[in-house]
C-alpha cells in the first residue's frame, strides 16, 4: 500500500486526525480509481466527478493539480490490478456537525487487489435508496448504509446488493450501476432514481448505447440479461439474482464487455 497524505507520501502508518469530520460525521467525498498494468484509468472523468461531489456536499473546490501530484506519486508501473481510493474530507472541525476552519483533508491510496470474476450473483434489500436525499447523485463517504446492505447480500450468497428507491423503480448496487436487457434492448435506470452517475456507466452509454428509464424493480426479475458496471468490475455478468437463475455472460453482455476492454485499453483517459 502506498499512502498521500496532504502533500506527503507516507506508509501505511499515516494516519489522519481523530477530528475529521470525515471520520466523525462522514463529511466527506471520494473516488475509486482502476489502477491496470500501472496506469490509472479515466483520471479526468474520475476527478471532475470528485469536484461535482464535493461542490455538492458544500466543500471547497478540490485542487485537482495536487490530487493529480498526489495520483503519480501513489501508482507504481508494476502495479498489475489495483484500487487507487481518492478521499476529501471536511478535515478537522468540531465534534459535531459544524465544519471547522482548518481546511479539507486529502488522502491517496493504493492497494493491488484480485481482479473480479467474469460473473456473479445479486441480491435485492429491503431497503430504499433515497432519491430526493441532500447527498443524491454524490460520492459521498457516508457509506454505512451500503456496507449494511453488501453484508445483507453476502450473507445469502451475492456479491452485490441492489435497491430500488422510495418510489420503487430500481436504482443501483452499492458501488456499481446496473444495466438490464429486455427484448434486445439495453437499459439502465435514470440518474433521477438516485443512482450515481458511474464513470463506467457513462462510458458504456457512449460507446456501446443503450435506454436510460425508470425500471419498476418488479420487472428486473423478468429481464434477459443484467450486467453491473463499476470501476473495479468494469462489466460483469449476472447468474443469479435472488433465486432466478440467469445465463451470464449473455450475449449482449459479452459484446458491451468486449468493447469496452478494446476501447479502455486503446484510450486510457477517455
Amino acid at each position: 500500500m502506498r499512502i498521500w497524505l496532504n502533500g506527503a507520501l507516507l506508509d501505511d502508518e499515516a494516519t489522519v486526525s481523530p477530528l475529521d469530520h470525515g471520520l466523525t460525521t462522514g463529511d466527506g467525498v471520494f473516488e475509486t480509481i482502476k489502477v491496470e498494468n500501472g496506469r490509472p484509468f479515466a483520471v479526468r472523468r474520475h476527478l471532475e466527478r470528485l469536484v461535482r461531489s464535493a461542490v455538492g456536499l458544500g466543500l471547497p473546490t478540490p485542487d485537482v493539480a495536487a490530487i493529480e501530484t498526489g495520483i503519480e506519486a501513489v501508482v507504481e508501473p508494476g502495479m498489475q490490478f489495483a484500487r487507487l481510493r481518492v478521499t476529501y474530507t471536511g478535515g478537522v472541525s468540531p465534534l459535531s456537525s459544524d465544519r471547522g476552519t482548518s481546511g479539507p483533508t486529502i488522502l491517496l491510496a493504493t492497494q493491488e487487489i484480485k481482479r473480479p470474476s467474469a460473473t456473479s450473483a445479486i441480491v435485492t434489500v429491503p431497503w430504499t435508496r433515497n432519491e430526493r436525499s441532500a447527498v443524491a447523485g454524490l460520492k459521498t463517504t457516508s457509506y454505512a448504509e451500503n456496507v449494511r446492505a453488501l453484508a445483507y447480500a453476502k450473507e445469502r450468497g451475492g456479491s452485490e446488493a441492489i435497491f430500488a428507491n422510495t418510489i420503487g423503480n430500481l436504482a443501483e448496487g452499492t458501488g456499481s450501476n446496473i444495466f438490464c436487457v429486455y427484448d434486445g434492448e439495453l437499459v439502465t435506470p435514470t440518474l433521477e432514481s438516485g443512482a450515481l452517475a458511474g464513470v463506467t456507466r457513462s462510458l458504456i452509454l457512449e460507446w456501446f448505447g443503450g435506454t436510460e428509464r425508470d425500471v419498476p424493480l418488479e420487472q428486473l426479475f423478468k429481464a434477459e440479461e443484467i450486467f453491473l458496471t463499476s470501476t473495479t468490475r468494469d462489466v460483469q455478468g449476472i447468474h443469479r439474482i435472488d433465486d432466478r437463475d440467469l445465463p451470464a455472460p449473455g450475449t449482449i453482455t459479452a459484446q458491451v464487455a468486449k468493447i469496452f476492454a478494446e476501447r479502455s485499453a486503446e484510450n486510457p483517459n477517455p
